[in-house]
């Protein structure tokens, strides 16, 4: 069993970043994207360069003799500095850990989800936005707003009414068969399946109002583990479950 010490950076600073993958058949999901995610959190969060053959190897061996779960990769700077300073020679700490797949993520994708929006919104801070960071305090809040919801999840807006996300997905809408995403650059997460997405399809980045995602022909939730979810109602607002299937087909979807 893999321990931390009382003293890691991770556990009293929030210092390190992570990321979910899903495996298939002894396979991890994009597992490039995730390695790519892993580096930009790296690099935004000053840590030295990490061994990304030894944690793909390892990671790989984890994985291999499971079916279906899901492989979640923590990285802290491990232990020393004075408080909030860095230490001079980090030695970063590396976990990581399996967890089985979500059953409820394939009636999700066939039967849709219903969404309201969370009372929690979301502050800015552009130096993170985008960063699977370990400080994901707002998310805890949000999920617990979310449990007192009659809803399968919520949509996240931030300080100024924007739409973001929603509490563990990206979001995407189609208008006039044109497919647009919420602006990251300011708070938010860039999930791995969406950045996939926006390689391989038209997909615009624009500021996303309430509005405008009501006025969509169909909505969406995406993320690695539980891939391209349709929104069937927001509150009042509801969606034709039939044309977001049909529309999420002209989607190029690449592992």
């Amino acid at each position: 069993m893999q321990q931390v010490s009382s003293r890691d950076r991770g556990l009293n600073y929030g210092d390190g970043f992570f990321t979910t993958v899903k495996i298939s058949a002894g396979k991890l999901e994009r597992w490039e994207g995730h390695l790519k995610r892993l580096a930009q959190c790296a690099s935004a969060l000053y840590f030295p360069e990490l061994d990304y053959r030894a944690l793909t190897e390892q990671c790989e061996c984890a994985s291999r003799e499971v079916a279906q779960g899901v492989l979640k990769v923590v990285i802290t700077r491990g232990e020393g500095g004075r408080g909030y300073g860095l230490p001079e020679e980090p030695k970063v700490t590396t976990l990581v850990s399996l967890s089985p797949y979500p059953a409820h993520y394939a009636r999700w994708r066939d039967e849709g989800v219903t969404l309201a929006l969370s009372d929690v919104r979301l502050g800015h801070q552009p130096m993170l936005a985008g960063l699977k960071t370990l400080n994901r305090l707002e998310q805890v809040l949000i999920k617990q707003n979310a449990a007192h919801k009659a809803a399968d999840d919520v949509l996240v807006v931030d300080l100024y009414g924007q739409v973001i996300e929603s509490s563990a997905a990206n979001i995407l809408i189609c208008k006039d068969k044109h497919w647009y995403t919420p602006d990251l650059s300011q708070c938010g997460i860039q999930g791995v399946y969406l950045s996939s997405l926006q390689q391989h399809n038209p997909i615009t980045t624009i500021s996303l109002t309430l509005e405008s995602v009501y006025r969509a022909d169909t909505v969406y939730l995406c993320n690695s583990l539980m891939g391209l979810v349709p929104v069937r109602q927001i509150d009042n607002h509801v969606f034709s479950l039939n044309k977001a299937h049909a529309l999420a087909k002209e989607l190029v979807v690449r592992l």
